[in-house]
């Protein structure tokens, strides 16, 4: 148990996610007061000041442990810099980690990396012309990354410059979300709905998606972009009917130019969704990959998170898809599922590995808010199994190099079981380029369809976005609504960009 306390405000961000590293949250207990001293250690953070001028000073008491650490306030940080402040956070969040480090004596694998983009850093660095020894030396000696993540990280960055180099300041990406899965898993936080539920409101979920799939099309070429990838995702798109999709896909053909076209994603998703009737479909459309994600090959644990499909229903989908002649297959799988040890990961792989897809993608599990799992965590033993997920991902490491699979994108989500990573996997020049872009955020992307944020990348990586409503109903009654937000954000985008150029 570790009881803090901390009285610098301004910190409180940057206190709280530090020390979310070293403990988990049942392990944490904020305190005005004293403290136990038999049950844990105190951590403290105040401000104060001396000759020397304004400070932070951190100490942490514990048994057979007193360390403490003072940091020195610049002058600029009373002004309100905003550059300088940020620096100096950085400053203090490297002090209270080396401060943990020593009282748990834990590792953690990335360091003070806590966003969930670390190859942004990478490609910045890579951007300013660095080469690989500085890179891994700011890596390891200024975020404390472990020295075979920072590898892994400047392997991703180096592997993926290619795919997005190769895009000019016309391009964007399209997302279009289907939020429609046949059952919610257990670990979902997406904006998905039962189909059971809303069966009846499908036709019309999709008469408004394609107005506003329409309206977007106007978006793009009023201000002459050239689309480079869409990305179709969900819930599940394919738990619509053919028919449902065949007209999905064919009104994403009609109102959009799709001249400068490099990728089209369709994630078929779940194979209990996928049969040859809806694979024709999207085989006779320009999409050019698709997923067919399992997350386990172990059919007790396919149950335990509820997807209603077992292990040879995902090869049986695989094989179909392989006969109709896609010849891009995406698999994804989860390592930390509820119930399952290293053996079982390993199964998961080797079932995979046999069918020898395109690309992998390797996620972590995540324990989401709005998940089942966060309301039923009392019935799983997830966070205390660190060393079996890293485990995993290592395995699905080696899995990946064994079929000839580079890193091509990584990223991290909150509450991310060990503070690991989610890592996609790919063969030359299979690889999403869809996937790279959302998480470099160096391209605009617009995005259609209940919950979805379409995301306009401005000078200088000033981003602002523009959010539909989540609930289905909503997005169908509101949908003139999500025409305008959309407008007014591309409208900003365009008025800066002229701006820019009368400089």
């Amino acid at each position: 148990m570790l009881y803090y306390k901390n009285d610098c405000d301004s910190f409180d961000y940057e206190f709280e996610d530090v020390i979310k590293l070293f403990f988990l949250k049942e392990e944490l207990k904020k305190i005005n007061g004293p403290w136990d001293q038999s049950s844990g250690g105190f951590l403290f953070c105040r401000p104060d000041s001396n000759e020397k001028g304004k400070s932070i000073n951190i100490r942490l008491q514990g048994k057979d442990f007193d360390e403490s650490t003072c940091i020195i306030l610049p002058e600029e940080f009373s002004s309100g810099n905003k550059s300088k402040l940020k620096s100096f956070k950085k400053i203090f969040k490297r002090k209270l980690f080396l401060l943990l480090q020593n009282y748990t004596g834990k590792i953690i694998p990335w360091g003070v990396m806590t966003g969930i983009r670390p190859t942004k850093l990478v490609n910045e660095l890579l951007d300013g012309h660095a080469g690989k020894d500085r890179i891994i030396d700011t890596l390891t000696k200024d975020y404390f990354v472990t020295g075979n993540k920072a590898e892994q990280l400047y392997k991703v960055a180096v592997n993926q410059r290619e795919l997005f180099g190769n895009s000019d300041s016309k391009s964007v990406s399209l997302y279009v979300g289907i939020p429609f899965c046949p059952t919610r898993c257990l670990y979902c936080s997406f904006s998905s709905s039962t189909l059971g539920q809303y069966k009846k409101v499908v036709d019309t979920y999709l008469n408004t998606l394609l107005m506003e799939i329409e309206h977007t099309a106007g978006l793009i070429k009023e201000n002459g972009f050239n689309i480079e990838s869409i990305y179709i995702g969900g819930g599940t798109p394919t738990s619509i009917n053919p028919i449902q999709l065949d007209r999905l896909l064919k009104g994403i053909e009609d109102s959009l130019d799709l001249s400068f076209l490099r990728e089209y994603t369709l994630e078929a998703g779940r194979p209990d969704t996928i049969d040859a009737e809806k694979l024709k479909v999207i085989k006779d459309s320009r999409v050019t990959r698709i997923s067919i994600n399992p997350q386990s090959m172990n059919t007790a644990t396919l149950e335990r998170i509820g997807r209603n499909h077992t292990p040879a229903d995902v090869e049986k989908a695989f094989f179909l898809a392989r006969e109709l002649g896609f010849d891009n297959i995406n698999m994804d799988v989860i390592c930390g599922l509820p119930g399952e040890d290293v053996s079982m990961f390993k199964a998961t792989m080797d079932r995979i590995a046999q069918l020898n897809p395109e690309s992998i993608t390797v996620h972590t599990m995540a324990i989401k808010r709005a998940s089942r799992l966060t309301l039923e965590m009392d019935k799983y033993n997830l966070h205390k199994e660190y060393e079996q997920v890293a485990e995993m991902v290592e395995t699905a490491q080696e899995y990946a190099a064994s079929l000839g699979l580079e890193p091509y994108y990584l990223y991290r989500q909150k509450n991310i079981l060990g503070n690991l990573e989610n890592v996609g996997y790919s063969q030359k020049g299979k690889e999403c380029l869809y996937n790279i872009q959302i998480m470099e955020e160096r391209q605009s992307i617009f995005a259609c369809g209940a919950g979805a944020v379409t995301k306009m990348v401005f000078p200088e990586n000033r981003i602002e976005r523009s959010f539909n409503v989540k609930s289905v109903e909503e997005y169908i009654g509101r949908i003139d609504e999500m025409f305008a937000r959309t407008r007014t954000v591309v409208s900003g985008f365009k008025t800066e960009i002229r701006t820019q150029s009368h400089k």
